[in-house]
């Protein structure tokens, strides 16, 4: 050990009365004892050795060398002698030792409460136990001038002693305390160390985060209103050390900073200054420094790849060890030194690393945990998991068994999680805890996963920020166990909740996990790390009467029967976890809901006519469209011009001109799809074909009135309403704005490939797009030959360059053509029910999909008369049909059901029906698409029912009477 400095009461402990000592001087009190730690105080010093040992030496005023003899040589501080001491800390005049297992003894001065043992005793000779922490590890203790903090090792800190300069952290005009308090605002956060100075201090959490508070009169703390230091925050900061005035901070680089007072040089900025903020010692650039210690106005670094320490300050007593007399501004070497500890106005040296940074498996290996920010939280996702699953191996089954058993996290842990944590780290325990297997057992799920969703859900505005954007960026896999995880909890309770809860409570527990799933689809939304169907419930319909919930979600909207459904949980509120077949199931209900009120209300009005003697005023209960075939458009633009809105209503039936058909629903099938056809031919130039991708979009040169846009908008609008599949080649993006979603370039790509592709590639372009394109583009009036908007190209504003051509195309192009499309859309399927539903959901409610399985069709097929599927004419039929191409396969279904397409459920949900009949075989099949039913003779042969069959369905327009 080497020593040098103020030696006026033996503090060096080096036997010899010298007032003090200028050159490092070798102390051979410990030389083959294994010297642990010293620490250093303002006249005394300790000395712990590995074996646990404590010796003082130094000045006993105030006893606090914890023994009555002489104080010029290092003496064993007896009353610890039982007790292997594991670390020391020095303040003013008092001393505190922490054992192995994390208790904590004090003596010395305690006047001002530092001592921590619940009364003010100016004196204390022997070390006492400090009860109050009993209950807690304590793994480091930290001593100012009259007051201490302690770190446990669950993380928490707590402060004792004097509080007049704020340095217990407690509050503004909190007293003094003479007991250990915790220090509630810095819970949860993962702290790695701890700091004192004179009246100030100092927390690192083992991110780098940097908390000070206290004293600030020289700027110690390094900030203004703050309690913590933003700047540090990014600069990696592995270690805190504190003078009277004046902080130290050493990075994981090896670079050091310094703020506080100056007035000595002890800051190493070759001035006497004070510098408020942290500020890099200029002079130590290029060297990496691995340890830093402050006395109360002088600082020591340590550089290794030179096995230099340099010294800088106040050396009046020597306690630079340089040499030389006078104060140092900047660094000066001291040789043959190694690592280090300070005291007030003398200094000793150890062969030990003064900080170690912690790591622990949750942390990013990378460094990149040092970034943590409300963008980044610095985990690693796989460590967290490879953590828990070796917690679940045998081996440490006991542990995790005490950790469930003592109820540590559902008692102690979740309850206190805060509304508003202290700090961005000490978020990160809603990450790891959501990993935990624990939580994702179904027997945790009431005492563990949703109070956890409870207190997420108590965030306040910022930390919920904070949470939603580490959410974002998740792996998808994680994000995904996460979302399942809650998926879980609402099938568990909606299937077993009943039976083990009371209703305030079952209804509590559902609406949590409901609205957690809310808030990560909220994030899905803009982060697109699952695809939206992955929040999908699949048995929602089986677990919950759909309309019923639906009618309670419709009458809370409308603000009607308000008391009896109050509090009620409806899971149409939450849509994201309807799916395909709940939306439609929604859908059908509103249709008839809105039907049926419209049919009560033209029978009500027809009673009122009848009683009135008015029966030419009666009204029908149904929509009636009468259509001839040659003038299909006209007639259905005079026919729908004349219904109310509440006529559209209405449930819909069709006549053709001249035809017996009684509509059953295969009459509307074929009038949407003949209409819409018609409306479609290009010779009215009301939609453009895009080639490429055979999609259409609003033409922006049309010459036919916009009421036949309304028209089409209707039409869709009423298929919907009815049930019926039509095939419409509109592109994803109609959906998009019907449901006021934004196009964005992928769009684009979908209706024009080869023009979202170059549009992409002028994005990711990273040379000068102004001189290699030259790209601009205008709007004009072709009429008025005026010119609109012109558009220019240049680096700085490629993506507002693409905006305003998405905005021109999707929007400005073709702006009447659209409102008078969406405006007779939403004439019939508009209000809340739309907003049950994703575009690609409602595009599939319109035009169905084209996932065709062909095989589940047979399997799905039912028989009558006497036909059965094992029948001869049945397996010629299947034989036909499966070697048809997929074009005459499509033509089968357009002839059988009305359509070509498939319902949203797909195949399954696709059941057709073979009838035999008493016909001869010249005879073809007839449909019967009202109820996707086939009536077909015995055919004998496979050759006559080919040819049978392809007549049938190449002649499938028209109805009679079968």
């Amino acid at each position: 050990m080497l020593c040098w400095g103020s030696s006026a009461s033996g503090q060096l402990g080096i036997g010899v009365s010298e007032a003090s000592v200028f050159e490092p001087r070798s102390c051979c009190m410990f030389d083959g004892r294994g010297l642990k730690e010293v620490a250093c105080g303002s006249q005394h010093s300790l000395f712990l050795l590995h074996d646990g040992s404590v010796y003082a030496s130094g000045s006993n005023s105030c006893g606090q060398l914890g023994h009555e003899k002489g104080g010029w040589r290092p003496e064993l501080v007896g009353a610890l002698d039982a007790q292997k001491i594991a670390g020391v800390s020095c303040g003013q005049a008092h001393s505190l030792a922490v054992n192995e297992q994390g208790q904590v003894f004090a003596w010395g001065a305690g006047e001002g409460g530092q001592l921590g043992l619940g009364a003010a005793e100016e004196v204390v000779r022997v070390p006492r136990l400090i009860k109050k922490l009993c209950e807690h590890r304590i793994s480091q203790v930290m001593c100012g001038n009259q007051h201490c903090i302690a770190l446990s090792k669950d993380g928490q800190l707590f402060v004792w002693g004097e509080n007049s300069s704020g340095q217990l952290g407690l509050g503004k005009g909190e007293p003094s305390t003479l007991s250990p308090q915790p220090l509630k605002s810095l819970c949860g956060i993962p702290l790695a160390q701890i700091s004192t100075g004179g009246d100030h201090s100092f927390a690192l959490s083992l991110s780098g985060a940097v908390f000070g508070w206290g004293k600030n009169s020289a700027g110690q703390l390094g900030l203004n209103d703050e309690i913590c230091l933003s700047f540090l925050r990014s600069q990696k900061v592995v270690y805190i050390s504190c003078g009277e005035e004046h902080t130290a901070a050493l990075t994981k680089e090896g670079g050091l900073f310094t703020f506080g007072n100056g007035s000595r040089g002890q800051l190493g900025h070759d001035s006497t200054r004070n510098e408020p903020l942290p500020l890099r010692v200029m002079e130590l650039m290029g060297t990496e420094v691995s340890q830093i210690a402050c006395g109360r106005h002088h600082t020591l670094a340590f550089v290794p790849s030179t096995g230099l320490v340099y010294a800088f300050g106040c050396n009046t007593q020597g306690q630079l060890g340089t040499g030389l007399r006078g104060n140092a501004k900047s660094p000066l070497p001291v040789r043959n030194i190694q690592p280090l500890c300070i005291g007030y106005t003398h200094t000793s040296i150890l062969f030990q690393a003064i900080w170690r940074l912690i790591s622990t498996c949750c942390f990013r290996s990378d460094d990149g945990h040092f970034k943590t920010n409300p963008k980044v939280p610095g985990i690693d996702f796989n460590a967290v998991r490879l953590l828990f699953e070796t917690l679940m191996k045998p081996a440490f089954a006991r542990l995790l068994e005490q950790v469930c058993a003592t109820k540590s996290f559902e008692s102690l842990l979740i309850p206190q999680l805060p509304c508003s944590p202290p700090d961005v780290e000490a978020m990160r325990i809603y990450l790891i805890l959501s990993e935990c297997p624990a939580l994702q057992d179904s027997k945790n799920y009431i005492s563990l996963t949703i109070p956890l969703a409870m207190a997420i859900l108590r965030l306040d505005a910022n930390p919920s920020k904070v949470l939603d954007n580490w959410w974002s960026l998740m792996d998808c896999e994680v994000f995904s166990r996460l979302v399942e995880m809650y998926k879980s909890i609402v099938v568990f309770l909606l299937t077993g909740g009943k039976a083990l809860l009371m209703p305030v409570f079952l209804e509590s527990y559902t609406s949590a996990a409901l609205r957690l799933l809310e808030k990560l689809h909220k994030v899905n939304l803009k982060a697109q790390l699952v695809e939206y169907n992955h929040f999908y419930i699949p048995d929602i319909s089986r677990l919950v009467d759909i309309q019923e919930d639906y009618l309670k979600w419709f009458l809370r909207k409308a603000d009607i029967v308000r008391i009896s459904l109050h509090g009620s949980v409806t899971l149409c509120a939450y849509p994201f976890i309807l799916n395909a077949q709940a939306k439609t199931t929604v859908l059908q209900t509103d249709a008839e809901l809105q039907m049926q009120m419209a049919v009560s209300g033209a029978n009500l009005h027809n009673v009122f006519m009848l009683l009135t003697m008015e029966p030419l005023l009666a009204r029908n209960p149904f929509l009636v469209l009468h259509v001839r075939r040659n003038l299909l458009v006209s007639d259905a633009l005079r026919e729908l011009t004349v219904y109310s809105d509440v006529d559209l209503k209405k449930p819909l039936k069709v006549i053709f001109d001249g035809e017996e058909a009684v509509d059953a629903g295969g009459v509307t099938k074929e009038f949407f799809l003949l209409l819409l056809k018609e409306l479609m031919d290009p010779i009215y130039g009301m939609f453009t074909q895009y080639s490429e991708s055979n999609l259409l979009w609003f033409s922006d040169k049309c010459f036919v009135e916009h009421n036949w846009f309304h028209l089409i908008g209707i039409i869709c609008g009423l298929a919907i309403y009815n049930s019926t599949v039509v095939d419409l080649h509109f592109p994803l993006v109609l959906y998009k704005k019907l449901l006021n979603v934004s196009p964005t370039l992928d769009d684009l790509k979908e209706l024009s490939p080869t023009e979202g592709r170059s549009l992409q590639q002028l994005l990711e372009y990273e040379g000068d797009v102004e001189e290699t394109f030259c790209l601009n583009f205008a709007v004009k009036r072709e009429k008025e030959k005026e010119l609109i908007k012109m558009y220019f190209l240049c680096s700085s504003l490629r993506k507002e360059f693409v905006h305003a051509y998405l905005q021109y195309v999707f929007s400005d192009s073709v702006q009447e053509q659209y409102l008078a499309f969406s405006s007779g859309f939403l004439k019939v399927c508009g209000g809340e029910i739309l907003s049950l539903f994703q575009p690609s959901e409602l595009m599939a409610m319109v035009v169905g999909n084209n996932n065709y399985n062909w095989e589940e069709m047979e399997k799905n097929a039912s028989y009558k008369g006497t036909f059965s599927a094992s029948h001869p004419t049945v397996k010629m039929f299947w034989e036909v049909f499966h070697e048809f191409p997929l074009e005459k396969k499509k033509q089968f279904l357009l002839f059988l059901t009305g359509s070509d397409r498939i319902p949203i459920h797909g195949m399954a949900s696709l059941r057709i029906v073979i009838q035999s009949t008493a016909a001869e075989e010249h005879y073809l099949p007839v449909a019967h698409t009202c109820y996707n039913m086939l009536d077909m003779p015995c055919y004998q042969t496979k050759e006559t029912l080919r040819h049978r069959l392809t007549q049938a369905v190449e002649q499938y327009e028209g109805f009679s009477l079968v």
